[in-house]
């Protein structure tokens, strides 16, 4: 089974410029804990330049001190990416998911443009329903990603309040 077919297709997504509180509007409106931030090229084509997530806003406001609306997407966006492509297998999907420990992945074409998003929630909604009819993801690997995401890892960096 490929990516593009577990994918969600119309992804809320904001620009590094936006504000903490822009990004956590798009979160509310596409009922998901993550947004791509894009960077646009004027020729309706988005290239992904960082995801933001619900943690990622928390964390901010925490440690900036600063109203949602006074911080930057960009002062706390992760820069360092992971994708996949929709060609991809899920199961390839899932692997980069484990090792780097995440629960969605955004889906980007050969030229990193921003097609989709594909969470493990996808996933597993598909192997429950399909059940061993899925083929190389199963229940099962759903399971052992979720084990390997869910595993504590070193802290980032020091986190000071204001």
């Amino acid at each position: 089974m490929k990516v593009e077919q577990l994918m969600t297709r119309n992804v809320g997504t904001c620009i590094p410029d936006d504000s903490l509180a822009e990004a956590a509007r798009v979160m509310w409106d596409q009922d998901c804990g993550c947004a791509p931030v894009v960077s646009g090229h004027g020729d309706g084509q988005s290239t992904l330049v960082g995801m933001i997530t619900d943690r990622d806003v928390c964390m901010a406001a925490y440690t900036q001190g600063q109203p949602l609306s006074a911080v930057k997407v960009k002062s706390a966006m992760t820069k360092s990416l992971c994708t996949c492509r929709p060609t991809d297998t899920v199961a390839v999907a899932l692997g980069v998911m484990r090792t780097n420990q995440l629960h969605r992945l955004p889906v980007v074409d050969a030229d990193e443009h921003l097609v989709g998003i594909l969470s493990l929630a996808d996933v597993g909604r598909e192997a429950s329903h399909c059940g061993h009819k899925m083929g190389e993801v199963s229940g099962m690997a759903v399971g052992e990603t979720l084990e390997a995401i869910v595993q504590p890892r070193p802290p980032r960096r020091e986190m000071v309040a204001i």
